[in-house]
């Protein structure tokens, strides 16, 4: 019993022995922590402002701050680690057993990674276009490393892995600064098309938004099986597109009403039939 004693005394003696010997290594790697926490803060807020100052891309700029900010905090966590009495070649060893795995585990991730590089060396949009990709429409709020946040119509963000977006089609429609719209319109067969046409460029005439150069032009597009089917076709400065193609399709159903120019619409005829 007495050797039982002893021997839990020792076990205790050491135990104390061993975190008086840690001790002064675990408090100083909080403190590293608490203070690497609050310099890497620190460093981010500076890099904001300094890109504040320059007149960078607005897309390398997010993408530097999200590289800067993760790439310090890993160095941070090493440090840490390094002060807990991990050795650094162990240390290393860990990391590049871990990193094969992790590699393997995160290779969507890594394409993300490497398709976010490609976004912004090749550029084919930039934050403020208006893009359509992966069955998204919207504009392009941030271009991060992993990610790229588009704004929809109804003001939704939707997020969009880089990878996905780099190596698929995208419609960028701020790409150039001018635009041409198509819209088609039936009339009935019945109608006047030479006036039906005249109406379609006084329309875009009017409109001072609409360009005049190069020139609105209308021609018939089809003879459909109930109507004939008109083809307009204008050009307006990308701020300017969406406000002229709903004007010009609201004054189509006004001016060819005042004018008797019939719009065709489908039709069911119900008839019934008279019991002998």
């Amino acid at each position: 019993m007495l050797d039982k004693i002893t021997n839990l005394q020792e076990h205790a003696d050491n135990a104390i022995a061993w975190l008086w010997a840690v001790l002064p290594s675990v408090l100083w790697a909080i403190f590293l922590l608490i203070a690497g926490t609050y310099l890497i803060r620190f460093i981010n807020k500076m890099i904001r402002k300094f890109f504040a100052k320059k007149d960078y891309d607005l897309a390398l700029e997010t993408f530097l701050q999200s590289f800067i900010s993760i790439a310090l905090k890993i160095i941070l966590f090493v440090l840490v680690i390094t002060q807990l009495g991990v050795q650094t070649t162990s240390l290393v060893a860990i990391l590049a057993s871990a990193g094969l795995a992790i590699g393997l585990a995160l290779q969507g991730s890594l394409a993300n990674f490497a398709g976010g590089v490609l976004i912004l060396l090749f550029k084919p949009f930039k934050i403020g276009d208006f893009i359509s990709a992966q069955g998204v429409d919207g504009t392009v709020r941030e271009i991060s490393i992993f990610t790229t946040k588009v704004s929809t119509f109804g003001n939704q963000i939707a997020i969009i892995p880089n990878g996905q977006l780099s190596n698929n089609t995208i419609t960028n429609y701020n790409a150039l600064d001018t635009r041409r719209d198509k819209i088609d319109v039936g009339i009935g067969y019945g109608s006047n098309i030479k006036q039906a046409k005249e109406i379609l460029l006084a329309i875009c005439a009017e409109r001072e938004t609409i360009l005049k150069a190069p020139e609105p032009e209308v021609y018939v597009g089809e003879l459909g099986d109930s109507s004939v089917n008109l083809t307009l076709r204008f050009w307006a400065n990308n701020p300017d597109f969406w406000a002229a193609h709903f004007y010009v399709m609201e004054e189509i159903k006004y001016r060819f009403d005042a004018a008797g120019i019939e719009i065709p619409f489908p039709q069911r005829v119900i008839t019934q039939m008279k019991a002998n």
